[in-house]
């Protein structure tokens, strides 16, 4: 029978502690911002995909199933590597990875195969999981644990940074070609050959860069201090922690939330009563919803400094929740622009859950981030479900299944965090 007790917080030796790694961390952003870019082409993908192949929304939302699916298959075998070959190695396996998804769409345009479309962007994720495993708990250790929440929400905002200017690139380089009445379907799937071929060159750049530049090894640092510990708090599995347990469940939530609004948002803009708006024009709007969520990770970063991190999590989930009722409430431009204020309170909900889920796990901390990858599935689970009340009762009011996500957040935010170590009693 498993009894709860309260778990000391892990912290870093004062040595570990003084050390500076701007560097790293300054080198890290830039993965933050490829993936939030890569990912966000995924909204751009969707409606262009429906149109080409002429699918339903539930098969639109394969592309978010394929994509976050990858997490669900490919964390725990992730965070299995990044043991053995650590982070840097592991950061650089990733983006060679996704480099060979990106390249894969290339021959499923040409092909003009839906699936083979789908595959790729499994291999792309793969890579991108990876990466989520090597890159979270590498910058969480850059520094004292007390700060990895406001340290993990700065990076992550270069990650809401690519997410932003994704869609401006995706609308012109993909819709805005697409939106030509004169071309065929084929040609309209070719489309995206091009922007894919340039992020694979951009991913082989960054691989090699990464491969020669010195990081610290924390690894090893970690390892040793653990054992120097010796410490109950740092023994068996990191699924014995409840709040890592809890964050899990926090992770699916948040990620299947954020999906799907974002998923829909171009859909929902396209809608008569909201904006009426051409699917290459309502692209742009997206800017403005991964801008917010820009936008909030530089103000919860600071904040976070002075405000414990549980309580803003709390605040924001709450405050999301408020504006999707009145997206689906009201119509014009209070729904669009409601709608498109939930990025802002988004901002700091990922990597806060993260950081506050990895709080005290020692040497845990890379199967605890292989767990949490693993929870990012419900950006393909989560989204698909949306998508078949889309079809049934329209795409306003399916906006319901992202308030029960919030709710669950707000929860752990307040009290689910909480570090507690769940022993098996005698």
């Amino acid at each position: 029978m498993a009894s709860s007790a309260p778990l000391t917080t892990h912290t870093q030796p004062q040595n570990f502690q003084d050390k500076s790694y701007g560097f790293a961390l300054t080198s890290l952003t830039t993965l933050f911002f490829m993936w939030g870019f890569i990912t966000c082409l995924n909204d751009i993908l969707i409606p262009h995909l429906k149109g080409v192949f002429n699918l339903t929304y539930v098969q639109a939302m394969l592309v978010q199933f394929c994509f976050f699916g990858a997490y669900f298959l490919m964390s725990l075998p992730s965070g299995y590597i990044v043991k053995k070959v650590g982070y840097k190695k592991g950061i650089v396996t990733g983006l060679l990875i996704a480099a060979g998804g990106c390249v894969l769409f290339y021959p499923a345009a040409a092909l003009h195969s839906y699936p083979v479309f789908l595959f790729a962007l499994f291999v792309l994720a793969s890579g991108i999981t990876l990466l989520q495993v090597s890159a979270n708990p590498y910058v969480s250790l850059l520094g004292p644990s007390k700060t990895a929440s406001s340290r993990l929400t700065l990076t992550q905002a270069f990650n809401a940074l690519g997410t932003t200017v994704a869609p401006i690139f995706g609308a012109l380089l993909i819709l805005d070609s697409a939106s030509e009445a004169f071309l065929t379907p084929s040609q309209n799937a070719e489309s995206v050959q091009l922007p894919y071929l340039l992020l694979a060159a951009m991913l082989i750049l960054l691989a090699g860069i990464f491969a020669w530049l010195k990081l610290p090894n924390i690894m090893q640092e970690q390892e040793a201090e653990a054992e120097a510990e010796k410490s109950d708090a740092v023994q068996g599995s990191a699924w014995q922690y409840r709040h890592l347990t809890l964050g899990a469940v926090g992770i699916f939530m948040y990620v299947g939330a954020e999906v799907a609004i974002g998923s829909f948002l171009v859909s929902f803009l396209a809608q008569e009563n909201i904006a009426g708006l051409k699917e290459h024009v309502a692209a742009h709007y997206i800017t403005y919803y991964w801008g917010g969520a820009m936008v909030g990770r530089f103000i919860g970063a600071a904040v976070m400094q002075k405000v414990p991190a549980g309580k803003v999590l709390g605040f924001n989930s709450c405050m999301a929740i408020i504006l999707v009722i009145v997206a689906m409430s009201t119509t014009g431009a209070v729904a669009m622009w409601s709608i498109l204020l939930v990025g802002l309170f988004n901002s700091i909900m990922f990597p806060t859950i993260f950081s506050l889920a990895l709080n005290g796990l020692g040497k845990h901390t890379a199967q605890g981030s292989g767990i949490l990858c693993l929870a990012i599935v419900g950006g393909a689970i989560v989204p698909l479900i949306q998508g078949a009340f889309a079809d049934a009762i329209g795409v306003q009011m399916s906006f319901f299944l992202p308030i029960l996500c919030y709710i669950f957040i707000v929860y752990y935010g307040l009290s689910g965090s909480k570090p507690v170590l769940v022993k098996e009693s005698s």
